[in-house]
């Protein structure tokens, strides 16, 4: 592959160098995505951190570094929002192993434009924390823990009576929407009831879902 590359490219733009394949880097899979550090043993990334740095240094891509050329962006005018776009709004978000795909940047955004944030578990907690008037149920794996959350039924009746309110605004992405439908059917075919805030059945398949 190496050598296609390097054939087809023009003699103005070398290729610097090659990895080889190897599974030292290799991080495990699943069904839409990677398996969550949290879930790996301790020093699983960190070797494979390791093991990429040798596979860079083997190719001898680092004798090449300082001679490439600077990069220059354009530079990009975001207008900033108001800190006070969303003050008086306490958001609960879900976080569990269950519901963990959320990034640090977005929640530091809510909190710039005045939002309060609490954090909860569906899958250990009783209800939704008390003072939320918004809720954000994020992406993750409820598929792998569809029996703990489905018999959390204090959890999805207070899930229901949130939303039940109508005035409460309730964001739902990708696992967090799964959770909101009214079943959801994991890897091995069985049928768990969810919150049932919308009709429909989420089905989990080997590729896909």
């Amino acid at each position: 592959h190496a050598k296609l590359v390097g054939d087809a490219l023009p003699d103005d733009l070398p290729l610097l160098a090659a990895l080889k394949r190897t599974d030292a880097v290799q991080l495990p899979e699943r069904h839409l995505g990677l398996v969550q550090p949290s879930e790996q043993g301790e020093n699983v990334i960190e070797e494979c951190l390791e093991a990429g740095a040798d596979l860079l240094e083997e190719a001898g891509i680092m004798t090449h570094i300082d001679n490439l050329k600077d990069i220059c962006f354009r530079s990009q005018l975001i207008d900033m929002p108001r800190c006070d776009a969303l003050a008086g709004i306490t958001i609960a978000i879900a976080h569990d192993d269950a519901f963990s795909f959320t990034y640090t940047a977005n929640i530091t955004l809510l909190k710039d434009m005045g939002a309060s944030v609490c954090f909860f578990s569906p899958m250990k907690d009783n209800s939704i924390p008390s003072l939320a008037n918004a809720l954000w149920l994020p992406g993750g794996y409820p598929e792998l823990h569809a029996k703990e959350l489905s018999e959390n039924t204090n959890m999805l009746t207070s899930i229901r009576s949130f939303h039940k309110e109508g005035n409460h605004p309730i964001f739902a992405e990708c696992g967090g929407f799964m959770y909101c439908m009214d079943t959801l059917i994991d890897l091995d075919g069985n049928p768990w009831p969810m919150a049932a805030l919308m009709p429909g059945t989420g089905t989990m398949k080997d590729k896909g879902g």
